[in-house]
């Protein structure tokens, strides 16, 4: 049997992660009970501490263990805490030597949207992929500059850890570990009982850009500002670099380094961006948004629209316009 440690960390937590982790991983048990099988997992949930008291609190999850007490665990799995990460990493610190401790010992581990933070706050992250929420995506990049974060897919795994993407990418995540476990069969009667679309890959669609300006680079912020207000027009680095008074291979360096994206890809984002706003909003057809956006070739536009969002731009009109849908 399967040991899984659910991490209850000091303070704020989603409660809704610890729960529904649970649940599923119980439904588990119950699916191979049924079939008259032995049971899969043991779950318990894991605390630093006991609560010192049941004052009424809005949200409240009393551990079963305290990490004092399990030495082995076979996956450890962190919810999405709530609040700021760097506070949370802070009031952490017993419980993310713990995870190291465990991972050292075999434990696999798996985190949960922003719970990414704890975890790579462990080391463990370090040269590795990894997910987040997508909007939680530049401050990470600036805490963890070594960990390869990819924030366009609804998980990774690599080397025995796990992360997942934002909010309800987490179920996903679940229905992996549980086909991973307990075979293909078993996730899919789990991912048909809580409707969850079992091969998603990907949260580019869900992503909504808003430039990656939590830097100290002046030059290059205004290089950004330059692009946001110009996209509809032809940008070349040379033009940026002669605006800005410097080479172009240290601008180049600079916005790569400041924003995580090269000047290219930067500009090509934003103009995916506003894109993606006219197919929200209005009735223009592919060409014209291509158009306003600054694209004349729609092959280019449609290659670099799906590389972006993972949907080509008829699909995401279709998906998120209502005018369209309906």
């Amino acid at each position: 049997m399967r040991h899984i440690s659910i991490a209850i960390p000091n303070g704020g937590v989603s409660i809704t992660n610890i729960e529904t982790t649970y649940q599923i991983l119980s439904h588990v048990n119950g699916i191979l009970a049924d079939r008259e099988q032995s049971p899969l997992f043991h779950i318990q949930l894991v605390g630093l501490s006991m609560p010192f008291s049941q004052q009424p609190v809005r949200f409240f999850a009393k551990p079963d263990v305290l990490t004092s007490e399990i030495a082995y665990s076979d996956l450890i799995i962190i919810p999405s805490t709530i609040g700021d990460p760097t506070n949370n990493i802070a009031i952490n610190q017993e419980l993310i030597l713990w995870i190291k401790q465990l991972y050292k010992n075999g434990a696999e581990v798996a985190s949960f949207c922003v719970g990414a933070f704890l975890l790579a706050a462990t080391g463990l992250l370090k040269g590795k992929q990894c997910a987040t929420h997508w909007h939680s995506a530049n401050a990470f990049r600036q805490m963890f500059p070594d960990v390869n974060l990819v924030d366009d897919k609804i998980m990774t795994e690599e080397k025995g850890i796990y992360t997942s993407g934002g909010a309800h990418s987490y179920l996903n995540l679940l229905v992996y570990l549980v086909e991973k476990f307990a075979g293909r069969e078993v996730a899919v009667q789990i991912a048909k009982s809580y409707m969850i679309d079992i091969d998603r890959t990907s949260q580019s669609p869900f992503v909504i850009f808003k430039g990656q300006k939590v830097h100290e680079d002046e030059q290059v912020k205004k290089a950004q500002e330059f692009i946001e207000k110009n996209f509809s027009e032809k940008i070349t680095v040379d033009e940026l670099a002669e605006m800005l008074v410097v080479s172009r291979r240290s601008l180049e360096r600079r916005f790569k380094d400041a924003t995580g994206n090269t000047i290219v890809e930067y500009i090509q984002r934003v103009k995916i961006e506003a894109a993606k706003k006219d197919f929200e909003s209005n009735k223009k057809n592919i060409n014209e948004v291509m158009y306003q956006v600054g694209y004349t070739d729609p092959k280019g536009f449609r290659s670099v629209f799906k590389k972006v969002t993972g949907l080509s731009p008829v699909a995401y009109r279709k998906k998120y316009n209502k005018l369209i849908a309906g």
